[in-house]
């Protein structure tokens, strides 16, 4: 029987996997939203942003987790949405 995941867990997973300078998940424990932060997203499509983070949480992905909406940004990205007027 698969363990019902929580946000904590999935969380830790990213953090295990990639260099996150910020890692924000919420969920009900089966539809999930996470914001990660990472260096590793430089230089990647969000596609291939989103498969690294498919591949740190691994057999979850079809075992436990329904759904993950994320937002993968790399610090200067996230430094840049930060700036931006609140509606922008």
């Amino acid at each position: 029987m698969n363990q019902i995941p929580t946000a904590d867990s999935i969380r830790h997973a990213i953090a295990q996997a990639l260099p996150c300078e910020r890692i924000e998940v919420d969920g009900d424990g089966h539809h999930f939203e996470a914001l990660i932060v990472s260096t590793a997203f430089e230089g990647h499509s969000r596609i291939q942003r989103h498969r690294l983070v498919y591949a740190a949480l691994g057999d979850r992905m079809r075992q436990e987790i329904h759904a993950l909406s994320m937002r993968t940004l790399t610090p200067r990205e996230s430094g840049a949405a930060a700036s931006r007027p609140a509606g922008k």
